[in-house]
């Protein structure tokens, strides 16, 4: 009878054992559940600086290449104007003379 009632404490020990396993299993899990989700969210959090540091960079870029193109649109459009004013001002003593000649 001495071996049954060991049997049955040994048997009940174990089942205390695996009952004590399976709880700090259960937190060991959640433990690990928190921190892969704590460090998910930081991942997500530089992910979204990352980006908007890059957009940013990239609004720049775009500023700046507009603001050059515009700067050379607009110095060729002075000398365009300038061209067209030179062969102007070549043309008035002919138009002068055309209209005195119409005058007269």
């Amino acid at each position: 009878m001495a071996g049954i009632s060991e049997a049955i404490i040994q048997i009940k020990k174990a089942e205390s054992d695996a009952d004590s396993l399976v709880e700090q299993s259960t937190v060991d899990a959640k433990a690990m559940i928190d921190d892969a989700t704590l460090k998910a969210n930081e991942m997500v959090e530089i992910a979204k600086n990352e980006a908007n540091e890059e957009a940013q960079s990239t609004v720049f870029d775009a500023e700046e290449n507009a603001k050059k193109e515009a700067t050379s649109i607009s110095s060729k459009a002075e000398n365009d104007v300038e061209t067209i004013k030179n062969k102007a001002r070549n043309n008035i003593d002919e138009a002068a003379s055309i209209i005195v000649k119409n005058i007269l």
